[in-house]
């Protein structure tokens, strides 16, 4: 929401994909033609930004999953999306390093699959997280140093996460019209030898 925590790497562009969709106003910047060209999709191809909502949702429940919500349903598993997308082991012959690389150099699930292939080798995919906000769930990096972070930002989601379970602790005050009658309290019984 208002602050964020940039992932690492190449897994800024999970990160920016997933937040192309602001769920608290419904605005989509794969709508827009810039919004589109940042992630390389074609004016015109309708079928290329479907595909790339279709990535988006499954790269968030996988990031919800980080979280430690349960699997979501009605979304194509992000393993199921990345099997298309075969990568290969480059090396360089100057120096010997070796690196991941897609087949297909432009298409975006290649790109994504490269990026998430390389979080998980350097440990920081795990910590690609969604915020746990119903409606935020922005993706943000965990910089927490237990990694359990749970919003993408304490001063909004949060903070009113936090404020809606103190509101729920608290008594209800009584609504207009509702009040109950107190319970009266009943007379003392003489006792045996009392008049």
């Amino acid at each position: 929401m208002s602050e964020r925590s940039a992932a690492p790497g190449a897994l800024v562009l999970v990160q920016d994909l997933v937040n192309t969709l602001d769920l608290e106003s419904g605005a989509d910047t794969l709508d827009t033609a810039d919004g589109r060209a940042r992630f390389g999709l074609p004016e015109g191809d309708a079928a290329g930004v479907e595909s790339a909502r279709t990535l988006r949702e499954a790269l968030r429940a996988a990031l919800l999953a980080h979280a430690g919500h349960p699997p979501h349903r009605g979304v194509v598993p992000l393993g199921t999306l990345l099997a298309k997308a075969p990568l290969v082991v480059t090396v360089d012959p100057a120096d010997g390093s070796a690196a991941l690389a897609p087949v297909d150099r432009g298409a975006l699930l290649s790109r994504v699959a490269t990026a998430v292939a390389e979080g998980v080798a350097a440990g920081t995919w795990i910590r690609l997280k969604a915020c746990e906000a119903a409606d935020c769930h922005w993706a943000y990096y965990d910089r927490s140093p237990a990694g359990r972070g749970r919003w993408c930002s304490m001063q909004v989601c949060g903070a009113r996460a936090k404020m809606r379970r103190y509101r729920s602790k608290r008594p209800q005050p009584e609504r207009a019209g509702t009040r109950q009658e107190p319970k009266r309290a009943t007379e003392p019984q003489p006792g045996p030898g009392g008049s």
